[in-house]
């Protein structure tokens, strides 16, 4: 397995990236995700992505470094998805060590994610990589 960090434009994120997202994100559009890319970019948006042996992406993941007054110095993770096709073959534990050397290297003090309370598969795997549950979040809709 190779992980890769995208640059800005590399359009791997619409042709590779994209559709493995899309099992996570069913609601974005390449016009959406372009928007959403270019607007994030500022906030210090990135995204990786596991290819298999063959050549064929089977895990994304958009992350930032975010300073805040509780963690001081934070990796979050926007979106962590392996491909259907490729679960349960150490795609997620590989980029969540991948992000893990980024955030160590920046000086982070942790790596947090938010996770939906219907996803208990993907808790399951939170736990076993040894995150813990530490907080709820909350979420006004405005629209």
């Amino acid at each position: 397995m190779k992980i890769i960090d995208f640059e800005h434009g590399d359009p791997r994120l619409t042709g590779d990236l994209l559709p493995v997202l899309l099992e996570l994100r069913p609601h974005l559009t390449e016009e959406l995700f372009l928007r959403i890319l270019a607007e994030g970019q500022g906030q210090g948006l990135r995204f990786s992505a596991a290819y298999d042996d063959a050549g064929v992406c089977v895990g994304a993941t958009g992350w930032r470094i975010v300073a805040n007054t509780h963690l001081v110095r934070k990796l979050y993770v926007d979106d962590l998805v392996t491909a259907a096709t490729a679960r349960s073959a150490g795609v997620g534990h590989a980029l969540l060590a991948h992000l893990e050397a980024h955030a160590r290297a920046a000086g982070c003090t942790a790596l947090t994610l938010d996770s939906g309370t219907q996803r208990t598969d993907a808790h399951r795997f939170y736990f076993r990589e040894r995150m813990a549950v530490t907080a709820f979040n909350f979420v006004k809709p405005l629209v």
